[in-house]
């Protein structure tokens, strides 16, 4: 098992003290974080993109800029590259200079995104958003592997012999495909042979495993060795303990409120917008939080691992309302006493190889 760190970097009050720091020492808080994440021997470390609600996630190029010079070794992923609203000849652009920056490190995590409002925002029918978001990865895939691009498409005025600039460092970046609730993702992840990223973060855990089931079919339908079919699985928030009692008094306040606080009543009875999972106990028993002992945690994962089989486990430490320093001290438990076990347990081959 491989092991990335995940930020959309959520900036809203304090659901119980009201307090809100600064953007600046937010977006220091996430630099600080991956820098401490490298350290400790995490595999990937991943920023988010959001345009709409409280988070400070809508440039994620240039914090993946600001991580390329802090760090040397660990990946630099996207969780996820809004593809849909955007035009792939300024994410070509844009990633392939960060790629350039981290010397390799880069790979994208695309995906149509877990806020409706950025359609709108960007003067987009969210209705056409798989459309938007498979004729936009064609189009990148050749920006990044070709010179001279003559194209014609739908959403886009037409390109004739174009070459983005910067190149890529060595190769067209590895791309994954986030997968949260349909199976546009996990097919057009199939259709290219690339890897899929499931959320496993607001469903109950069969739905997961059913699109996950899904791709793989889909990938060996289309002649790929499924050896290559890696997956890599989201989670909730991190948060160890000695024991579960001592996580639940811990978080149980914080944890309800800030479900309280975002819940979205426009987008009620949507699937993948609102968790299910209102208590802490119940996060911990049913929904994707990483809460409780290290043994429990242990457990929880290789729970989704059974289920998904999954090489690549994503989590998240700025979920609880933690400081820096507490953040970076579960991450050092979790790499200490949990990580060295999951990898033996479920090792993989994801990551062996240098890019081709």
């Amino acid at each position: 098992m491989r092991f990335s760190v995940l930020t959309i970097i959520g900036h809203a009050p304090n659901p119980l003290t009201g307090e809100l720091g600064t953007a600046a020492e937010r977006l220091a808080e996430v630099i600080e974080t991956g820098a401490a994440a490298e350290r400790l021997g995490f595999d990937a470390y991943a920023v988010g993109e959001r345009h709409a609600g409280p988070f400070l996630s809508s440039s994620p190029t240039v914090l993946l800029g600001a991580l390329a010079a802090r760090t040397s070794r660990i990946r630099l992923l996207t969780g996820v590259t809004v593809l849909a609203i955007l035009d792939p000849v300024r994410v070509a652009e844009d990633y392939a200079t960060v790629d350039q920056l981290a010397r390799g490190r880069l790979e994208l995590v695309i995906g149509k995104g877990a806020e409706a409002g950025h359609f709108d925002l960007f003067g987009l029918d969210e209705g056409l958003q798989w459309e938007y978001q498979a004729e936009k990865y064609e189009l990148l895939r050749r920006l990044w592997r070709e010179e001279k691009v003559t194209w014609e498409g739908k959403f886009r005025p037409p390109l004739h012999e174009v070459t983005t600039v910067p190149r890529p460092y060595a190769a067209a970046p590895p791309v994954w495909h986030g997968s949260a609730t349909s199976l546009h993702s996990t097919e057009l992840a199939a259709r290219h042979g690339d890897p899929l990223f499931s959320a496993n973060a607001i469903q109950p855990r069969d739905a997961y495993a059913r699109l996950i089931s899904h791709y793989r079919e889909r990938f060996a339908v289309y002649g790929h060795d499924p050896r290559n079919a890696y997956v890599g699985a989201g989670s909730g928030g991190l948060f160890i303990a000695n024991t579960t009692q001592q996580a639940i008094t811990r978080l149980k306040d914080y944890y309800e409120a800030r479900v309280r606080q975002t819940y979205k009543p426009h987008l009620a009875g949507r699937t993948g917008y609102n968790t299910p999972f209102r208590t802490i106990e119940d996060a911990i028993g049913n929904g994707p939080q990483l809460v409780g002992s290290p043994q429990q945690i242990i457990d929880k994962i290789l729970g989704f691992h059974q289920a998904y089989r999954h090489d690549l486990q994503s989590l998240t430490v700025d979920g609880f309302g933690l400081s820096t320093t507490e953040q970076i001290e579960q991450l050092q438990r979790f790499a200490e006493e949990i990580a060295p076990v999951v990898r033996r347990e479920a090792p993989t081959t994801l990551w062996q190889d240098q890019r081709t």
